[in-house]
């Protein structure tokens, strides 16, 4: 029986928790990636802010090692909207500087082994100034050049991916040394073609018409849900328990060989994250 990974998901206090992992793991799930995210409850002004907002997603891993037998890891990262919170209250000089800081702690934390990578990083996935724009992407240059300090990966947040997009990533990746197949696209298309990613990593969006084209290409990619466990939005972004579900269905079918799950669920991850997934 081969390992299934969610390679991007969160958890929150406030949500299922616990409860959507179990399900997870009732219908064959082995293992997560949870990606940390700002807790809208919790003040953001400061570098010591986001220490307490890492803090917090580390005990929501904790908590899920200590009641299920799902294998969890953590990445750590000032979000890209971030940025937006920290100008209410300073300068976007004052604001850069801080994001900064959050990616230093973040690499911090991985050499500490308290987190695998860095993310999810990158710049909003909305239109914002010039100044923010530009501003993102020297936080984003940053993070890639901890990372390749760190020996870590690094999951990207962007707008949508466009051919334009993979390419200016890759560059950035270039820029800093930084291995391209180990910045990871999250929430990523089926771009599995190496002249589609430029050489990043896919994560992608386990959707069923995503995974099926993404198989048509290849099997150099991940399946995630971007499940965010918020009450008001359930299943949102897709459930927790898609990735098994999916993956399931499409060895039974035949849309998916077991080679392929073996690669998108144990040989990957180890690869772009190296960690083991037993």
């Amino acid at each position: 029986m081969h390992p299934i990974l969610d390679d991007h998901m969160h958890l929150q206090f406030q949500g299922d928790n616990v409860k959507a992992v179990k399900e997870f793991l009732k219908l064959g799930g082995t293992h997560l990636i949870m990606s940390h995210m700002p807790y809208s409850d919790m003040p953001l002004r400061s570098l010591e802010d986001f220490e307490r907002q890492y803090e917090r997603s580390l005990s929501m891993v904790e908590k899920v090692r200590k009641e299920t037998e799902v294998k969890i890891w953590l990445t750590v990262g000032p979000y890209p909207a971030d940025i937006l919170r920290l100008m209410e209250h300073h300068s976007i000089e004052k604001a850069k500087d801080i994001m900064m800081d959050a990616m230093d702690l973040a690499g911090k934390w991985v050499e500490e082994g308290r987190a695998i990578a860095i993310g999810e990083v990158g710049r909003p996935h909305f239109e914002v100034s010039p100044e923010v724009w530009e501003a993102s992407n020297e936080i984003l240059i940053h993070g890639m050049e901890i990372a390749k300090e760190r020996g870590c990966a690094i999951v990207l947040h962007t707008e949508s991916a466009t051919p334009e997009g993979w390419k200016e990533l890759a560059s950035f990746a270039d820029r800093t040394g930084m291995d391209r197949g180990r910045v990871v696209k999250h929430f990523s298309p089926p771009a599995i073609l190496p002249e589609e990613n430029q050489g990043l990593f896919p994560s992608v969006l386990a959707s069923k018409s995503n995974i099926k084209k993404a198989l048509e290409k290849g099997n150099r990619f991940t399946m995630e849900t971007d499940y965010i466990d918020d009450p008001r939005r359930p299943g949102a972004v897709l459930s927790l328990k898609t990735v098994p579900k999916r993956t399931k269905a499409f060895l039974q079918n035949g849309i998916m060989s077991e080679e392929d799950a073996w690669k998108i669920h144990k040989e990957n991850p180890e690869k772009v994250y190296g960690i083991e997934v037993e």
